[in-house]
């Protein structure tokens, strides 16, 4: 997306009082992001930062627009409407987000980086600290400013987000007695609770910092009118990022000799209580649910009726095939653009054609969800885990909830007319082998990570190092390999798509082709220029496009950064830039002892008529769910060519292009 502004800030540079920042290094910029970061909750402890925050006024700064997102700020403060210093902050509550928008605002149409840094310095001493931490991930993220730029892992800024209370605890006796520690994290639960089981994924930190991304790079208060650019795909991306986390779930949980999780209904109870044993850095601990219980009218958020009554308008517009928008026009959903257009109107972002119709039912459910412990404000309680996108996949719950949504999107997908073969057969391509070299094999790992800044501070008081650790799912590296000949008499260009699926449930009955396909876990899609006659593939599952490495330590990244501006070096840190996909260790499931039966399937589609943009075979570097410019390399719909019903599995056995295989899964403790 910040390539989408780069022409424009080119022609800022030759505009009469433009400003470019072309002399302000990768490695300054890195320095001041964290330096902005690091302690957030304390004094700005770099020198020039700390100096900016008392000097620089936002009235004086370079903006694309006129100033007037710093003059809205800046009235909001001086008239002390903003939220105070240490205090808890929710996207979902509307007055907090819109004022970490003002500030995102204010660094986004920032046009150099003095005035983006100086922005950061002072705002981050006046703003409730959450709201400046949303704000400035949002920032680095979308501002052609900050392109390369790596964002530290979001749970060594927030830890206190992403670790349970007693470890917190734990850590400020280490710091009060000065004592290194490390300190043992445990999952949330008890082994009295089969939930327990699945743990390791939903509190996965890697997970959760994916979530979180996610929603920060395609947010629902997107404006395409205030951003000047817009979001491809954004609602198609919604259904299948959520999609493809209810699908590992269950696979998590199948590995388990647990059943496939089952969908939330309103008028129903809900089965699985929740204690998150997490707090707030201020504002009391997380609330908790009992079992059990009937979903209750929220005060000021919404009424259970209001929520069966947007399901069932959603439910109706699907069967008809289209919406109709404020202005009551037809919008078509049956092809494939309907999938985005109803991921928005789920969702629900402002691209929804209409909200006040159709409602939001995503984002309500998970206000909804997250207050039923204090659903009428009886106990004035802090908003629940699934009031954050940092910690809603904690809760069992967020699962059910999106099968619930996720069911939805498959009635819709289900509307569309198959596959037929002539659309899925790839003329002159032939799979002739296909194989998976090395072992299926998962095993858990200790993890460590900083807990520094989940305590207070000041300066007189020297850091001590403060970890904790916990375990976390890895699996051996291995590698997808296959012969494929090309008939023809000259290259072509193909799209090599990789899906698995578990193929049976709990009870040994194997799934139907067409129900697992729908459960299909995206494996890896990539490009390669098939040469007539044989070709050999080999694909690492280290270089899966659906999947990113580790962030690395926010200290690591402060001292590569630290490093490079001692020696006036350029900073090369930008393989870590995108924290998009899933952590590359959660590319298959967790398996079992016995191993887990799994279907593999890899299709090799027609790269001439799938991709977007040119040179996929050379440089597949691309973001997953989009490249940098904000184009999709892919054509084709997300899931594509198992995202629609298959009538007879026959027609895709037969096609020479595809290849189905089945596999085990182990794990060894």
């Amino acid at each position: 997306m910040r390539l989408l502004v780069l022409c424009a800030l080119g022609l800022l540079c030759l505009l009469p009082g433009g400003s470019c920042d072309h002399h302000v290094s990768l490695a300054h910029k890195q320095h001041d992001v964290n330096s902005a970061l690091w302690k957030v909750y304390e004094d700005i402890r770099d020198t020039h930062l700390k100096e900016l925050s008392q000097s620089f006024d936002p009235l004086s700064g370079q903006y694309d627009d006129n100033g007037v997102a710093a003059k809205r700020l800046m009235k909001e403060l001086n008239e002390n409407r903003l939220l105070e210093q240490h205090h808890w902050f929710s996207l979902f509550n509307t007055r907090q987000r819109e004022e970490a928008l003002m500030l995102y605002d204010i660094l986004e149409h920032s046009t150099d980086w003095d005035t983006f840094a100086g922005n950061a310095a002072f705002f981050r001493v006046r703003m409730n600290e959450g709201e400046f931490v949303y704000a400035l991930y949002a920032a680095v993220i979308h501002s052609e400013l900050t392109q390369h730029v790596v964002l530290p892992p979001i749970y060594e800024v927030t830890p206190h987000l992403f670790t349970n209370s007693e470890v917190i605890q734990e850590a400020y006796k280490a710091k009060m007695t000065q004592t290194r520690a490390k300190i043992e994290s445990h999952f949330t639960g008890s082994k009295s609770n089969p939930e327990q089981r699945v743990a390791y994924f939903g509190e996965d930190i890697g997970m959760n910092t994916h979530h979180v991304t996610w929603h920060l790079e395609f947010p629902f208060w997107w404006d395409d009118a205030h951003e000047n650019h817009h979001i491809e795909r954004k609602g198609e991306n919604f259904f299948w990022v959520h999609h493809q986390l209810t699908v590992r779930f269950d696979a998590e949980r199948l590995s388990n000799h647990l059943d496939p999780v089952d969908e939330l209904h309103w008028d129903d109870v809900i089965h699985e209580g929740f204690d998150p044993q997490a707090m707030y850095k201020y504002g009391g601990y997380f609330p908790s649910r009992p079992d059990n219980i009937h979903f209750e009218d929220v005060d000021g958020v919404a009424d259970v009726r209001d929520m069966l009554l947007y399901e069932e308008r959603i439910l109706d517009a699907i069967a008809h095939g289209y919406v109709r928008d404020r202005n009551g026009k037809i919008v078509d959903l049956r092809n494939n653009d309907g999938i985005d257009v109803l991921g928005d109107v789920i969702e629900s972002s402002l691209y929804s054609p209409n909200p006040q119709y159709y409602g939001a039912l995503h984002n309500t459910a998970h206000m909804m969800l997250g207050r039923q412990g204090d659903p009428h404000g009886k106990f004035d309680l802090p908003p629940g885990v699934l009031e954050h996108f940092e910690t809603a996949t904690r809760d069992p719950a967020f699962f059910r909830l999106h099968k619930y949504m996720d069911n939805i999107f498959r009635k819709h997908k289900d509307s569309l007319p198959p596959y037929t073969k002539e659309e899925l057969n790839f003329e002159g391509v032939n799979i002739d082998n296909f194989y998976i070299k090395g072992n299926l094999e998962t095993y858990f790992e200790t993890f460590e990570y900083s807990l520094v800044n989940a305590v207070d501070d000041t300066e007189d008081v020297d850091d001590v190092d403060i970890f904790t650790y916990i375990s976390r799912l890895n699996h051996k590296e291995f590698s997808f390999v296959g012969d494929v000949t090309n008939e023809l008499d000259h290259d072509v260009l193909a799209t090599v798509r990789i899906f698995a699926w578990p193929h049976e449930d709990n009870n040994g009955v194997a799934f139907s082709f067409n129900d697992g396909r729908w459960n299909a876990i995206e494996m890896d899609k990539f490009w390669v220029m098939l040469h007539p006659g044989h070709n050999h593939i080999e694909r690492s599952s280290h270089d899966s496009s659906a999947t990113v490495p580790d962030i690395p330590s926010f200290q690591f990244i402060k001292d590569r950064t630290n490093e490079a501006i001692a020696q006036n070096k350029e900073l090369h840190i930008e393989e870590f830039e995108s924290g998009l996909g899933l952590p590359n260790r959660f590319l298959i499931p967790k398996g079992n002892v016995k191993g887990l039966d799994m279907d593999v399937m890899v299709a090799i589609t027609s790269g001439e008529a799938d991709a977007a943009v040119e040179g996929l075979h050379e440089n597949t570097s691309f973001n997953h769910y989009g490249c940098a410019d904000g184009t999709y390399p892919d054509k084709r719909p997300h899931g594509y060519p198992l995202d629609r019903h298959v009538d007879d599995e026959r027609i895709i056995n037969d096609l020479h292009n595809f290849k189905h295989i089945q596999v085990k899964v182990f794990h060894h403790a």
